[in-house]
């Protein structure tokens, strides 16, 4: 299947590290006179207007989180379906009517996050293969847009620069674009898990063993009485799903 990876990724990281601050985000996005006023942003957003700038994308992503939509927790169905359907496409004849279908159950996805690098990813690679380089370019862009947000947020180093998410599979799909196998997360903290990697990752002359991700948001939003029983898998690029626990 066609590669729509971020070349963006590889760039120095962090040494203006954006960190999502709470006070700031709210303040921004719920003032109608401000240009980061949420609606307008997620507009703008979904128009697929390509001048909006990572500062744009920095408020939009996090100011997610104040939304009355977002729930972290709940199972998306029509992702399930969609990346059921992926892993069944011939990527070097891919059947119109199967590419329709995955765009209709990607919309449908994406309203329960619409910020999923996996769901953007497959977007993009279905507008692609349909013909249309204009959606095809948009969708990517999005995609682009968001994981640059994430790694903005932290070089996930350390537990005390870690890169900050609101889905557990945004920080996987974030690790599946840079080409980075992974194993399972362990809990270092009430807000910080830390994804090992198969193979370190080198870094000027470092290794390092794997990242930290802030997960604070996702626990904010935890309903009472809940428990993490469901696995959560990724796909990209038609890769075989892997197992996230």
């Amino acid at each position: 299947m066609r590669k729509l990876l971020v070349l963006l990724l590889f760039l120095p990281l962090m040494a203006t590290a954006k960190i999502p601050v709470e006070e700031d985000i709210i303040r921004q996005t719920l003032d109608s006179e401000s240009p980061y006023y949420y609606p307008n942003l997620m507009l703008r957003y979904q128009s697929g207007d390509d001048s909006m700038t990572e500062e744009d994308y920095h408020y939009l992503y996090y100011g997610y989180a104040y939304r009355d939509e977002y729930k972290p927790l709940a199972v998306n169905p029509d992702l399930d379906k969609m990346l059921m359907l992926a892993s069944g496409i011939d990527p070097d004849k891919p059947d119109r009517a199967t590419l329709e279908t995955m765009v209709s159950m990607g919309n449908d996805a994406l309203k329960r996050d619409p910020f999923s690098p996996k769901i953007l990813n497959l977007m993009s690679f279905a507008y692609g293969a349909l013909g249309d380089k204009e959606q095809e370019k948009a969708w990517s862009d999005r995609m682009n847009g968001v994981i640059r947000t994430i790694l903005g947020s932290g070089d996930g180093f350390t537990q005390k620069t870690p890169r900050h998410v609101l889905m557990f599979d945004h920080a996987l799909d974030v690790l599946a674009a840079e080409g980075l196998s992974f194993g399972k997360a362990r809990i270092v903290s009430r807000t910080v898990e830390f994804v090992p990697l198969v193979v370190p990752y080198v870094v000027e002359g470092k290794k390092r063993k794997g990242f930290y991700f802030d997960f604070s948001r996702v626990y904010w939003n935890k309903p009472e009485g809940y428990t993490y029983q469901r696995d959560r898998t990724w796909q990209f690029n038609n890769l075989k799903p892997r197992t996230y626990k």
